[in-house]
């Protein structure tokens, strides 16, 4: 899998999603006729570490994450309690290696507001992750709707 090949799934089977640019990253937002200014994330993919996010060493080459906000309550199936918000620049008090490639894993810094990540997710990985970027999709449509009122 690539990082183009990602966003275009998002893009070609999420209706509504737009792709922004921004802060060393590329986003899939919710954003049906660019109502709001940005739209609600659905995904990004980030491909170099930031000051206050480098708990995935993505200065390797050739790295990359790619990253999403589920429901609390799919979080704590997959990873337990949610863990509490990290002080800047630090990662989340939990028991994974942040590091590591092609594996669904908590997200080092926002894991505190349910987001998973991987890293260079493979074909099979990425089969994994389609439902939670289902789930993204459908918790930022909800988002969007309480955002428009």
């Amino acid at each position: 899998m690539t990082p183009d090949k990602i966003l275009n799934y998002c893009l070609e089977n999420l209706e509504g999603t737009v792709l922004v640019e921004s802060w060393g990253e590329k986003g899939i937002f919710y954003n049906p006729d660019h109502v709001l200014k940005r739209g609600v994330y659905i995904l990004t993919v980030k491909e170099k570490d930031g000051d206050n996010d480098k708990g995935s060493d993505l200065y390797r080459e050739n790295v990359y994450r790619v990253n999403l906000g589920i429901r609390k309550s799919t979080f704590a199936e997959l990873f337990g309690a949610v863990p509490k918000r990290p002080p800047a620049g630090g990662v989340v008090d939990m028991d994974y290696d942040f590091t590591v490639l092609d594996e669904i894993l908590p997200h080092p810094v926002y894991a505190w507001m349910a987001w998973i990540c991987a890293l260079n997710p493979s074909e099979k990985t990425f089969e994994e992750l389609k439902p939670y970027i289902q789930e993204s999709y459908e918790y930022a449509k909800e988002k969007f709707k309480k955002r428009r009122k």
